[in-house]
């Protein structure tokens, strides 16, 4: 059945956000280094209103590892902000990619309390 949309409604809620081919390019290239280690399996890529995700998986049915998540810019000039999760922890926040993607450069450890 079809559903009738206001379009005043559409606009106030805003557009979604997309990786643009840079962003690809560098999720892809950590993404890639990942596989060949053999720690990542899967990855999947959401656009929402507001914000576009990146998720890798160990295995193909599980719930993600790693999530980045490319939130819209705040004003006309402003960049966007990047949040780096591992489950529901965040791990980096910033407003370049590559900063936040320097976390995977390093080897991660997992720490026993």
């Amino acid at each position: 059945m079809a559903q009738v949309i206001r379009l005043a409604d559409r606009r106030k809620r805003g557009a979604p956000v997309y990786f643009n081919r840079s962003e690809l390019n560098a999720l892809l290239a950590v993404y890639s280094r990942q596989v060949a280690k053999g720690e990542w399996r899967d990855y999947g890529i959401a656009h929402d209103i507001g914000m576009a995700r990146f998720s890798v998986h160990r295995h193909t049915h599980e719930s993600p590892q790693f999530t980045l998540v490319k939130m819209a810019p705040k004003g006309p000039n402003a960049k966007p902000e990047y949040v780096l999760f591992a489950g529901e922890t965040r791990l980096r926040r910033g407003t370049s990619l590559l900063d936040v993607l320097s976390v995977f450069d390093k080897p991660l450890r997992l720490i026993s309390p």
